[in-house]
C-alpha cells in the first residue's frame, strides 16, 4: 500500500485526533479554574461576580534559604512552625500571599526541577494558605544564592551559575528557565494533587524577582515574552506580572511584552539602617509616584505591590498610609517583605531590616491589619490629599504623634496603641482588635488581643502574650541574641459593651486553658488564650458554640503563642544626655523577668559629691520611674546606676551584674551619666564626635567620600562629605534630634539661634542649608556661607523660613520623590522640632565639592 494512501492517513489519524482532542479538553478544563481576570483597562475582576478584586497580606519565606535553615538549627519542626504561622497570617485577617521561591534550591544547573523538601514544604505551606482561603501569587525564580544574611551554599541550580544579569542576557540562562517554568507550572502539589492552574487560590504569576536588565531593550522584551510563553505551554491561562519598577530605565521594552500586568515595591525608609529609624515618616508614604504612565502600553494593565514594608521603622502607624496611597496609584495586589516566622521572631534574624509578627510586634501587626482593610475599602484610583490633610480618610486615621494606626467603622474598631477615640456605632460592632486601652476595652498587657462577636450577648477573646522590646531589633542580629520578651502573666482587663455588661461570664477554650472564671464589676484577670465572654442570660444559647465551630477562618478555640524561652531579669534605661538646671526629671526603665514583689532603686551620686538614692515606682507592668529631684540637678555630672532586687537576688545595671553594689569586694563600676547644663550651656544639635547615626545623601561610602576628621581643635572631630556635583546637585545629611530638644524643653524659649562650626575643605566658599524638620513634617530653613577656615557662623532663628526637606532614607525604588514640602502654613517652634539637616545645593558649582561640619547647636 502507497504510504501516502487516504486509509492510512486516516488510520494514523484517528489515534492523533483523539490525543488533540483530549488534550484540547484538559486545556479547556484547566482554563475552568480561573477566579480572577484583567480586563479591558487593565482592572483585575472576579471571573464570577464582575467586581474588582483586591488582595492584601504578606511575602513568608519558611520554605527556603535562612528561614529553613534556622529552624532547623534551632531544632524546630517546620511544619508546626508554618501551621502557627499561617494561623496568625489568618488571624490578622490577610488574603494574599506571595515568595519568590529560591530556584536555586529547587533546579539543576539545566534548569530541571528536584523533588526535594524545600518543594514539598513550599506545597505544604501553599496547602494551608487554602485552608484559609487565603489566595497565591507565584513567583518560581528569584536569581540568587540562598545564603542572606549567611554565605550562599553551593546548589548548582541555575541561579547558582547566572546572576541576574546574566540571567535576562545569556542564550543558556534562557533555555534553563525555560525549561525550569515549564516543570514548575506542571508539578503537582503533593497535598492538593492540583496544578498551578488547576488551583483556584493561585490566582496569578510574577516571572521572577526583580530582574537587572542590560544590554538591548529588545533583548529584554524577548526575554519576558519567552518566559510568558513557558509558563503558557503548560495551559496556564491566569495573569501573568513582571516587574517594571526594579529596572524602570527599561520600562519602555518591559511595557512591550505579552503581560497581563505588572508589578512594584516600595521600601519608602530605605533598607538597612542598622538602626531604629526615629521621626515621622509619613512623608515619605504620601504618594506612590509611578512615571512610566506615559507608556502608551503600559495603560490598561494590572498592577500589584508584591514587596512593601517601613524598613527598620518599629512604630505602627505607617501601614495604613502605604495602603492608602497604593490603592490611589491603582494597585490591587500588596503584600508586605516579609512577615517573621514566630520561631526566630525574638532575634529578628529573617531580615533584620524587617520585623513583624503577631506576637513579637503586636503594634505593628494590628497596624498592617487595619492596612488590610484600608487596601479593601478605600475605592481604587481615589486621591486623600497631601500631608498633613491625609491622616484621616474613609474609616481610618494614622497619627505619627501618637504612635496610631486606627480603623473605626459600624461594624469594626481597631487600634494599634492607645486610643481616646469612641466607636463609631457600639451596637453595630462585631470585631474589636486592639493594643493597649480604649473606651471600650481597658488592658494592662502589651500583646494583642481580639474581640469577635458570635452572638447577642455572646464573644470570642483571644489574648496574645505580652512582648517587651529590650534591644533594637534592627541592630547587628544573631539567634544568640534576644531583641523582644515574651512573658506570660495575667493583666487586667475590663470590657465596656453594653449587650455584655458587668456580670460577664468567661470560659476558657484553648487546649490546656482551664482559667474560667466569673465577674461581677466587668473587671478581670485574664490570661493568654481563647475565651468565650457572655452573660449568665445567655448561658444556654452559649452551649452551641463548642471549640470546634468554625468562625470565619478560625476555630473557636485555636490560640498560638509563643512560650517564654527567657526568664532572666533585664533592665532596659536609655539616659538622657542633657538636662535643664534647677528642674526635676524623670529616669524610667524597662524591665522584664522580674518577680511582682521585685524593687528598684536608683543609685546616684553627682561629681560634687552629694549621694542620694531614689526608690522606683512601678506605673505599669514592666515600666519603673523616678523623679530626680530639682535641688540635685546643679550644673554638673549626674552619675548613676540601677539596683534590682529580685527574690533573694540583686542585680545593678548597667551590666546586669550580680552582687550587691555595696559589698565591699564589688568590683564593677559601670554607670550612666547625664550632665547638667548651666544657664548658658548650647543646645548641641550635631556632634561629630558622637552623632554617627546619621541619614547621608547622596549615598557616600568610600573614605574619600565620607569620613570623620580631626580638626585643629582638641578633642574636636569633624564629618566631612565630598560629592560629585555631576551626579547629584545636592549632599548633606539628617539627624534626628528630637530626644536633644526634649531635654531641653524648660529653656526652649530662650534659645536665639544657630551655630553651625564648619569649613569647605580648601575651597574659597558654599552655602550651607540649615533645615529644621518638626514632628508635623513642616520645614524651616536659612543659609550660612562656609569658607577654607574651620570657624563658627551665627544666624538668628527667626531668619528661618518654610522650606521643603528631603525624604531621608531616599526612598526605593529611587524614582519616587526626593523632596517633601508640608501642605498649609504653621509657625515655626523650637519644641515641634526632632530632625536637623544640612545640605548644600552645588547645582552652580562644577567639579567635585567638599563640606566639613563639626558642630550644629543653639545658643541663647
Amino acid at each position: 500500500m502507497h504510504t501516502n494512501s487516504p486509509f492510512k492517513l486516516l488510520i494514523y489519524s484517528i489515534p492523533t485526533l483523539f490525543l488533540l482532542l483530549t488534550s484540547a479538553l484538559s486545556v479547556n478544563a484547566q482554563q475552568g479554574k480561573n477566579p480572577v481576570y484583567v480586563d479591558d483597562q487593565g482592572i483585575m475582576r472576579w471571573s464570577d461576580s464582575k467586581k474588582e478584586a483586591s488582595f492584601f497580606g504578606v511575602n513568608y519565606t519558611l520554605p527556603f534559604a535562612y528561614g529553613y535553615r534556622s529552624h532547623q538549627q534551632l531544632g524546630l519542626d517546620i511544619k508546626s512552625s508554618i501551621d502557627a504561622d499561617v494561623y496568625h497570617i489568618a488571624r490578622l485577617g490577610f488574603d494574599a500571599f506571595r515568595v519568590h521561591v529560591w530556584d536555586t534550591e529547587i533546579t539543576d544547573s539545566l534548569g530541571n526541577l528536584k523533588q526535594n523538601e524545600h518543594l514539598e514544604l513550599y506545597d505544604y505551606l501553599i496547602a494551608k494558605l487554602k485552608e484559609r482561603n487565603i489566595k497565591v501569587v507565584v513567583t518560581p525564580i528569584a536569581f540568587w544564592g540562598n545564603g542572606y544574611p549567611e554565605k550562599d551554599e553551593r546548589t548548582y541550580g541555575f541561579s547558582d551559575i547566572y546572576d541576574k544579569g546574566q540571567a535576562v542576557t545569556k542564550e543558556k540562562a534562557f533555555i534553563a528557565q525555560e525549561n525550569f517554568l515549564k516543570q514548575f507550572f506542571q508539578h503537582k502539589n503533593k497535598y492538593t494533587g492540583l496544578s498551578f492552574q488547576e488551583d483556584e487560590d493561585i490566582i496569578a504569576a510574577e516571572i521572577n524577582n526583580e530582574p537587572r536588565h542590560s544590554g538591548p531593550k529588545a533583548r529584554a522584551t524577548e526575554y519576558i515574552n519567552r518566559m510568558a510563553a513557558a509558563i503558557r505551554s503548560t495551559g496556564w491561562n491566569k495573569p501573568v506580572f513582571y516587574n517594571i519598577s526594579e529596572s524602570y530605565y527599561y520600562a519602555d521594552a518591559i511595557a512591550k511584552a505579552d503581560l497581563e500586568g505588572f508589578s512594584f515595591q516600595w521600601y519608602p525608609t530605605g533598607l538597612v539602617a542598622n538602626h531604629t529609624l526615629k521621626g515621622n515618616y509619613l512623608p515619605n508614604v504620601d504618594v506612590y509616584d509611578i512615571p512610566f504612565d506615559t507608556i502608551p502600553e503600559y495603560k490598561n494593565k494590572a498592577k500589584m505591590i508584591y514587596e512593601f514594608d517601613a524598613g527598620d521603622v518599629l512604630s505602627s502607624y505607617m501601614y495604613p498610609a502605604m495602603a492608602r496611597s497604593f490603592r490611589g496609584a491603582g494597585f490591587q495586589w500588596a503584600t508586605q517583605f516579609a512577615y517573621d516566622p514566630m520561631g526566630t521572631a525574638y532575634a529578628n534574624t529573617e531580615y533584620q531590616t524587617h520585623y513583624i509578627n503577631l506576637a513579637y510586634t503586636p503594634k505593628k501587626a494590628i497596624s498592617l491589619l487595619i492596612a488590610g482593610k484600608a487596601f479593601h475599602e478605600v475605592p481604587l484610583m481615589k486621591t486623600c490629599g497631601q500631608y498633613p490633610l491625609d491622616s484621616t480618610f474613609e474609616s481610618f486615621r494614622v497619627s505619627y504623634k501618637q504612635d496610631l494606626s486606627e480603623m473605626n467603622s459600624n461594624e469594626e474598631f481597631y487600634y494599634s496603641n492607645n486610643t481616646n477615640s469612641t466607636p463609631l456605632s457600639e451596637k453595630k460592632l462585631k470585631h474589636i482588635a486592639g493594643v493597649g486601652s480604649s473606651p471600650i476595652v481597658k488592658y494592662a498587657g502589651t500583646g494583642a488581643y481580639f474581640l469577635d462577636k458570635l452572638d447577642n450577648g455572646i464573644w470570642r477573646l483571644e489574648i496574645m502574650p505580652d512582648a517587651i522590646h529590650i534591644k533594637d531589633p534592627f541592630a547587628k542580629a544573631s539567634l544568640k541574641k534576644e531583641v523582644t520578651r515574651i512573658q506570660w502573666q495575667p493583666n487586667e482587663m475590663r470590657i465596656h459593651l453594653a449587650e455584655l455588661g458587668s456580670d460577664l461570664n468567661i470560659k476558657a477554650l484553648n487546649v490546656g486553658n482551664n482559667k474560667s472564671q466569673n465577674t461581677k464589676n466587668g473587671r478581670f484577670m485574664i490570661e493568654p488564650g481563647t475565651y468565650l465572654l457572655f452573660s449568665p442570660k445567655k448561658s444556654k444559647k452559649v452551649e452551641k458554640w463548642d471549640s470546634k465551630k468554625q468562625t470565619g477562618n478560625l476555630q473557636l478555640a485555636e490560640f498560638v503563642a509563643p512560650k517564654a524561652n527567657f526568664d532572666s531579669p533585664y533592665v532596659k534605661h536609655q539616659p538622657k544626655n542633657v538636662v535643664s538646671p534647677n528642674e526635676p526629671f524623670i529616669i524610667s526603665a524597662t524591665t522584664v523577668g522580674l518577680d511582682s514583689s521585685a524593687y528598684l532603686s536608683v543609685l546616684l551620686r553627682t561629681w560634687s559629691g552629694v549621694y542620694k538614692t531614689l526608690d522606683m515606682q512601678k506605673v505599669s507592668p514592666y515600666q519603673y520611674e523616678v523623679e530626680v529631684p530639682a535641688e540635685v540637678n546643679v550644673p554638673g555630672v549626674i552619675e548613676y546606676r540601677i539596683k534590682v532586687s529580685n527574690k533573694d537576688q540583686i542585680y545593678t545595671y548597667p551590666g546586669g551584674y550580680e552582687g550587691d553594689p555595696w559589698a565591699w569586694d564589688y568590683y564593677h563600676d559601670d554607670s550612666w551619666t547625664t550632665q547638667v547644663a548651666t544657664a548658658n550651656t548650647p543646645l548641641v544639635l550635631f556632634n561629630a564626635a558622637v552623632d554617627h547615626e546619621l541619614m547621608i545623601y547622596p549615598n557616600l561610602w568610600k573614605p574619600e567620600e565620607k569620613s570623620i576628621k580631626t580638626t585643629a581643635t582638641a578633642g574636636e572631630l569633624s564629618l566631612q562629605l565630598t560629592g560629585d556635583t555631576q551626579e547629584s546637585k545636592t549632599m548633606g545629611f539628617q539627624l534626628f534630634v528630637g530626644d536633644k530638644v526634649k531635654e531641653r524643653n524648660a529653656e526652649l524659649d530662650a534659645f536665639k539661634s544657630v551655630v553651625i562650626k564648619g569649613n569647605t575643605a580648601g575651597q574659597k566658599s558654599l552655602k550651607v542649608n540649615i533645615t529644621f524638620i518638626t514632628k508635623d513634617a513642616f520645614s524651616y530653613s536659612t543659609t550660612a556661607t562656609l569658607t577654607d577656615q574651620m570657624q563658627e557662623i551665627k544666624i538668628d532663628l527667626n531668619q528661618l523660613k518654610a522650606k521643603e526637606h528631603l525624604l531621608l532614607p531616599r526612598p526605593y525604588p529611587g524614582f519616587h520623590p526626593l523632596w517633601f514640602q508640608a501642605k498649609g502654613e504653621k509657625a515655626f517652634s523650637l519644641s515641634e522640632v526632632e530632625k536637623l539637616e544640612i545640605t548644600t545645593d552645588t547645582a552652580e558649582n562644577a567639579g567635585v565639592k567638599t563640606i566639613e561640619v563639626a558642630t550644629v547647636l543653639l545658643q541663647k
